[in-house]
């Protein structure tokens, strides 16, 4: 594939994701090319100890929109973000769940909001009062919760850095990726912190969410320890860039 035309590079991390990540990585290219002629979708096996390397160099081997990335030793999904904006061709660069609990039909109408706004920046916000969501009340608690401490920490002025769907225009990200010092969960907040600090545009969007993490019996479940992790990297962030 050429990479030299590529519009859209969607970066799709994947960790212990054997069960659908195939699946999901065509599934992807079949609804972008619903939108889109050049796009790419980036998959990063983040160290996975199950056969997700297997299933995506399959995938690739399938569909050449497809490429595929990672190494051997879990690093977080941070890390395996980063991984893969350096491999990124596109003009705009997206991050995407692979799980595709977030649909990647969001990104067409992201790439509107971020033509017709001017943004530099759109976030998928689980609190956009256009939002639908499958979503058990205590995450709705938690996320109101983050958004509350972020709120006080930043001052960032948007209510939602987590969601697992976001696009960048490529000369935002590419050199904020580079300078990035958390690995794991809360490597969002860092690239939005660093973007506020450099005075770029951030947009927010409405998404529909359909949740099923909490029901995983595969081990991909958020555990306590991730929560306390992301608490902890969200204060060394606020050391970093105060």
């Amino acid at each position: 594939m050429d990479t030299n035309n590529i519009t859209l590079s969607v970066v799709m991390p994947a960790y212990n994701e054997e069960q659908h990540i195939k699946d999901n990585l065509l599934e992807t290219s079949r609804i972008l090319s619903r939108f889109l002629h050049h796009y790419e979708i980036i998959a990063v096996n983040d160290g996975s100890k199950d056969s997700t390397g297997k299933l995506i160099a399959e995938a690739a081997e399938m569909d050449s929109h497809i490429v595929d990335t990672g190494y051997d030793v879990n690093q977080g999904k941070g890390h395996a973000i980063t991984t893969g904006i350096a491999k990124a061709s596109g003009k705009y660069i997206a991050f995407l769940d692979s799980d595709l609990e977030l649909s990647p039909s969001l990104l067409k109408p992201f790439m509107k909001q971020m033509r017709d706004t001017g943004s530099d920046i759109v976030i998928g916000s689980k609190l956009h009062p256009e939002s639908k969501l499958d979503y058990p009340p205590i995450r709705r608690v938690m996320s109101y919760s983050y958004y509350i401490m972020l709120k006080m920490l930043f001052h960032l002025g948007i209510h939602d850095t987590q969601t697992g769907i976001k696009l960048f225009k490529a000369e935002v990200i590419k050199p904020i990726a580079e300078n990035l010092s958390i690995s794991g969960y809360a490597f969002d907040i860092e690239i939005l912190v660093a973007a506020h600090r450099q005075g770029y545009s951030i947009s927010e969007a409405p998404i529909v969410l359909n949740y099923s993490r909490d029901d995983a019996s595969d081990g991909r479940r958020i555990k306590i320890k991730d929560i306390w992790k992301v608490f902890t990297d969200t204060i060394e962030i606020k050391k970093k860039y105060h």
